[in-house]
């Protein structure tokens, strides 16, 4: 599906971001900037180069380029850059294997977003949509001249195929998804094709859903007898701008940009795609890959330790200037991550026992100590944007919640009680007023203490295995196993090889584990795989395992909101009840992009805020790789 962008935001304790007045008029639901409307049927017919549900769309059907890219970016160099996952698989539509990083480099969708345009969809391998007012089907006009990497033609019977490909051999979650929302695709020529979409279809998703179709070659499949749902060492073939040039599997991965590129004078790709190649070394320590960085083994870093973000760059080639240091603001929604439970475990059934477990994690000790202060915490899974509950809830968000409380779904205080907000902690690593509380409450849910200082219920000890994967996570969760030690929870560790994490975590092999919930700007039916019940048993999303019918009939308000007011009180009762269930331990989010880079890579000022492009709009400075060549810094 295409990506929806989620909203920019700013720091926590600062003005939060508002959208220009015009966002919050209550406009109908309508594509901005159209081009030529028919009738059919008695329907208006819209045709156009984009859709926005929201706004007008910012790029009209005539733009030169984007205006956040350099139009005259320099093509050529290499891209480098660390992953960590071991791959042994280049699908990554399958549960089997681990799928290599940066497969989306060779594929392509539809619609495409701007990185700069909150609500807008464009085409991309269309070159124009048509739909009516309804939004009962869409026709999309395809560009003739689009090719795949072996400069095969791309047809409307590719699409179809890719379409069908994923009804018949897709994962089950996304499956079910696809067959509710569309219910025919027909080739209607050569470059034309129309989807037909079902009447419980949400409005708002219908062409996106469509435009979102990932695009593979049909005749390479039925030469190669390649299947979506088995694990692959050879990559599908699709349209996109790079290609696998060399893999050394679970080593090295390098791909090259395609000289013979269909798009590459498409104005959507002026000032993108700019490197001749990107290789990704994989580390299964990350020392070992920073201190392989500060060597010039890899030149890009997107650094996520706090702890080598506050103390590592101190290295002689940063002090030299050879590499260069940066914060560069990140305008997207904050990522929720958290510790979640796996509710299908008993033991995280009663919400006494997950306060006080959720009581005990200290993010203020861990922000100062382990982070520099680096971090804010989250409260939200909307964190920092509008779509955030704050409060009490206003009476529009108490009509959504008031038949969940009275259906016994949802507990009566999410009506009248403030947005739970994650419990706060002294600067000691083990807050005793905390403890306390957490105590009272094990007690209260008849948890009691053993001679051994173990707490038990009906001769079961209470435990808390955290899954992790990455040793750099250890000195975060070791202070976190041994506060819940002193509370009397047989707590540990549980830290495996990547194979085994992936796989445990799609099984609901855990009591605890990591995750992170993206949530965008413009909610629709994905949160279906975030947070329904019919999800629960088979989700990569859905890790707790959430089982509350509530949810689902508070995400049918959000995708059936039609305005944007409408919208953010959806999405508030929803963040407000999610939040009041209680299945996490938030831990923290950062309002900036940590980078650090050899000086050979250049970006465009001021980056946009919904991404920071580095594979995308950056680009090569040839003469400042070479004055480190000549300087001996890197090597020839």
């Amino acid at each position: 599906m295409i990506n929806r962008r989620p909203v920019a935001r700013t720091k926590a304790k600062s003005k939060r971001w508002e959208p220009p007045r015009a966002f919050w008029m209550g406009l109908p639901l309508a594509a901005m900037a159209l081009g030529l409307a028919t009738m059919a049927f008695g329907e208006t017919v819209i045709k156009s180069h984009g859709v926005s549900n929201f706004d007008a769309l910012k790029y009209g059907s005539d733009m030169a380029h984007l205006d956040y890219v350099n139009p005259d970016a320099p093509k050529g160099g290499e891209f480098s850059q660390w992953s960590q996952a071991t791959f042994d698989s280049f699908n990554l539509y399958t549960r089997k294997g681990v799928p290599a990083p940066l497969t989306g480099l060779m594929y392509e969708s539809i619609l495409t977003s701007a990185a700069d345009d909150f609500y807008g969809a464009y085409c991309y391998i269309c070159e124009t949509l048509e739909y009516p007012e309804s939004r009962d089907w869409v026709i999309f006009n395809l560009r003739p001249e689009v090719t795949f990497s072996d400069g095969s033609p791309m047809t409307a019977e590719d699409v179809k195929f890719s379409f069908d490909l994923v009804l018949e051999q897709g994962i089950s979650e996304y499956r079910s998804v696809v067959e509710s929302f569309v219910e025919s695709v027909e080739v209607l020529g050569p470059h034309q094709i129309r989807y037909n979409f079902t009447d419980t279809a949400p409005f708002k998703d219908r062409l996106t859903f469509a435009g979102g179709t990932t695009i593979w070659s049909k005749t390479w499949f039925e030469e190669t007898g390649a299947r979506l749902d088995e694990s692959t060492t050879d990559p599908f073939m699709g349209t996109g701008p790079y290609v696998v040039d060399k893999v050394d599997i679970g080593r090295q991965l390098i791909y090259k940009r395609n000289p013979n590129y269909w798009g590459a004078d498409l104005p959507w790709n002026i000032g993108q795609n700019n490197f001749d190649s990107i290789r990704v070394e994989v580390f299964g320590d990350s020392q070992a890959a920073f201190e392989a960085f500060k060597a010039g083994e890899y030149t890009f870093r997107n650094e996520n330790s706090s702890k080598t973000w506050g103390t590592g760059y101190d290295f002689p080639a940063l002090t030299d200037g050879k590499v260069l240091r940066a914060e560069l603001k990140d305008g997207t929604i904050g990522s929720a991550q958290a510790f979640v439970f796996n509710l299908d475990r008993e033991v995280w059934n009663d919400p006494k026992v997950r306060a006080a477990v959720r009581l005990m994690f200290n993010f203020e000790w861990s922000n100062e100590t382990l982070f520099f202060g680096l971090y804010e915490r989250v409260n939200s899974f909307w964190e920092n944007s509008p779509l955030e509950a704050t409060g009490v809830p206003t009476e529009a968000e108490k009509a959504l919640l008031q038949p969940l409380v009275d259906k016994g779904l949802l507990n009566a205080s999410v009506l009248t009680e403030e947005a739970i907000m994650a419990p706060t902690s002294g600067k000691r690593v083990l807050d005793r007023k905390n403890l306390r509380a957490a105590s009272a409450l094990l007690d209260e849910a008849g948890w009691a203490v053993g001679e051994d200082g173990i707490r038990r219920k009906d001769g079961v000890e209470l435990k808390a295995d955290i899954l992790s994967f990455s040793p750099a996570f250890d000195r975060i969760i070791n202070p976190y196993v041994e506060n819940l030690k002193r509370l009397g929870i047989a707590a540990k560790l549980d830290r495996v090889d990547v194979s085994q994490y992936v796989d445990r975590r799609r099984k609901g092999d855990f009591d605890m584990t990591t995750h992170s919930f993206g949530m965008g700007f413009e909610p629709g039916f994905g949160l279906r795989q975030w947070y329904s019940h019919e999800t629960a048993d088979d989700s990569s999303r859905n890790l707790m395992r959430l089982r509350n019918e509530a949810y689902d009939e508070l995400i049918n308000h959000v995708v059936a909101a039609s305005t944007l007011d409408e919208l953010e009180t959806a999405v508030h009762a929803l963040d407000r009840a999610l939040r009041a269930e209680g299945f996490w331990v938030p831990q923290w989010f950062k309002d900036k992009h940590t980078v650090a880079y050899w000086d050979m890579y250049r970006h465009p000022e001021p980056l946009p805020p919904l991404a920071l492009g580095e594979l995308s709009f950056w680009w090569y400075d040839a003469e400042a790789h070479q004055r480190l060549l000549d300087a001996g810094a890197l090597k020839r």
